[in-house]
């Protein structure tokens, strides 16, 4: 049996400045205890323009514009240098906030989005230019409320609304008079996580000329909790988001690990390939309202645009091996133990060094690692340091420990392994997740023949342990041919061939014995 393969990858982001006004967590908190702050009176001064957002060169990277190595070759602050950009990329695309708005309203199953009759008019026809939607999904924009009911619902507490430069063009309705878990802000998260996600899918076949009937099973990847009063949490989000994607022939699980989620989502989708369940498997996710404007009080204070104003998605196919798409190592594969121990360099160890040890490689041998790949630019200000470049110093050292480079040449190793953040501080979004699609170009151009993507979580979060989480995975360039895995045995398999191997010593000790 061969080892699977990335067939093909997808990312997108979502300009959502109102959104992050109205639901960003740092800022709801700031609002619920201090209402009359001064972040609060200074931040809308620093949103960022629609046109600003797609010109900024980190957004140009994550839907593939712009190389990932020519991103340090630009003028920094990238805020104030940017590029003359496009929404449209190789992997996918920028959305603007207005027609997200729309795409929440077609993803609405339940009818909890309502839109004013003017602005769901105009929507329709913005989206009915593209190609992502067909006639009886774009027919949703067709149910719209008057402005008043709209105003009326918000002003009631029962929904949560849809602002577009200070006006009221929508919301969505709670979908439970007493659930807490199906209040308008839960909701209205979930929506955003799905709608993400959707475009993410819908980018993924579109620029790969796939159809949705290819995809066999979904693994979906967020980070939000789906549910009720009785099981939040319980999804299924993946079956909600093939059903708009077209995927006709698809089943699906949501699966949770919160930063490391992807990572995981990844490992189990090439198992099932490997085992031959499925062929073709998406793994995928959209992003987190709640995480909009994590660090914009940090932003603000040092006269910086708030930079965390975009909803993160991605979309990847995992299917057999084709011959020509990267494969993912399914046996050589890094896991954050409950016994590892959770400082920096037990955590290396247990997922970059321990699995290219047991396997005979060095730290070297990898071409390049996507750790978490959080842009500086937003987190440096905020005073949580260079996170990609804390990484690829902690995994240098390592090498500088095990002897493989000298200490001397631990700033070339981050330069000629690493690569500068880029992705947006959506949680489980930068999780080494946003360099496949460039590593895959790499490998097609024979840059690079080894990657190794390594996904980390805090499961303290939950407030259930206070462990730390960690799987890693390598990518490889593909041979040409369908590689073969070795075969995995379990053990009950094992004893067979120890019987079988004991009878036969037996056997034939009996027969030289008659000699």
């Amino acid at each position: 049996m061969s080892f699977p393969v990335i067939r093909a990858a997808s990312y997108i982001l979502v300009h959502a400045p109102n959104i992050m006004l109205e639901h960003g967590t740092t800022l709801t908190m700031e609002r619920m205890k201090n209402p009359e702050s001064d972040y609060l009176k200074a931040l809308p001064t620093q949103v960022r323009s629609f046109a600003e957002a797609v010109n900024y060169p980190p957004n140009q990277v994550y839907i593939g514009n712009i190389g990932v190595n020519q991103l340090a070759q630009l003028s920094s602050p990238w805020y104030k240098n940017g590029v003359d950009g496009n929404k449209q990329g190789r992997f996918g695309e920028i959305v603007e906030e207005s027609e997200f708005y729309g795409v929440m309203k077609i993803v609405d199953s339940f009818n909890l989005v309502e839109l004013t009759g003017e602005f769901a008019a105009a929507i329709k026809e913005k989206l009915t230019q593209g190609n992502m939607f067909n006639e009886k999904q774009l027919s949703m924009l067709d149910k719209f409320r008057e402005a008043a009911e709209v105003k009326n619902l918000v002003a009631s507490g029962r929904a949560e609304g849809f602002y577009l430069d200070g006006e009221l063009v929508g919301c969505v309705r709670e979908a439970h008079e007493t659930d807490p878990n199906l209040a308008a802000h839960v909701v209205f998260e979930n929506l955003v996580s799905k709608a993400s996600a959707v475009i993410a899918l819908k980018n993924l076949l579109l620029k790969n000329n796939l159809s949705g009937s290819e995809i066999d099973y979904i693994i979906e990847t967020s980070e939000e909790a789906i549910g009720d009063m009785n099981q939040r949490g319980g999804g299924n989000l993946a079956k909600a988001i093939g059903e708009i994607g077209g995927c006709d022939n698809a089943t699906g699980v949501d699966m949770r690990a919160f930063c490391a989620g992807p990572a995981h989502g990844i490992l189990n989708a090439a198992a099932l390939v490997q085992a031959g369940i499925f062929k073709n498997v998406a793994v995928l996710a959209g992003g987190s309202s709640a995480k909009l404007g994590m660090n914009s009080r940090d932003h603000v204070n040092k006269g910086m645009p708030v930079l965390e104003d975009v909803v993160g998605g991605y979309a990847l196919l995992i299917s057999e091996n084709d011959g020509h798409s990267p494969v993912i190592r399914t046996d050589i594969l890094g896991k954050h133990k409950i016994s590892s121990g959770s400082s920096p360099q037990a955590v290396i160890q247990a997922i970059v060094v321990d699995p290219l040890e047991k396997n005979n490689l060095k730290i070297t041998d990898i071409d390049v690692y996507a750790p978490e790949l959080q842009n500086p630019e937003i987190t440096v200000p905020a005073g949580a340091g260079d996170v990609p470049l804390a990484n690829y110093k902690m995994i240098g050292a390592m090498a500088v420990k095990r002897g493989e480079i000298a200490k001397t040449d631990l700033v070339d190793f981050t330069q000629k392994h690493g690569v500068i953040g880029f992705a947006p501080t959506q949680g489980h979004i930068p999780s080494g997740v946003p360099l496949v699609g460039h590593i895959m170009e790499m490998m097609q151009a024979g840059e690079i023949q080894r990657a190794m993507i390594i996904g980390k979580g805090s499961l303290f979060l939950g407030r259930m342990t206070d462990l730390f989480d960690g799987v890693s995975f390598i990518i490889e360039k593909n041979a040409g041919t369908a590689v073969q895995a070795e075969p995995v045995w379990d053990d009950e398999v094992k004893q067979q061939i120890r019987n079988m191997i004991a009878e036969a010593l037996e056997d034939a000790a009996e027969k030289l014995g008659r000699r």
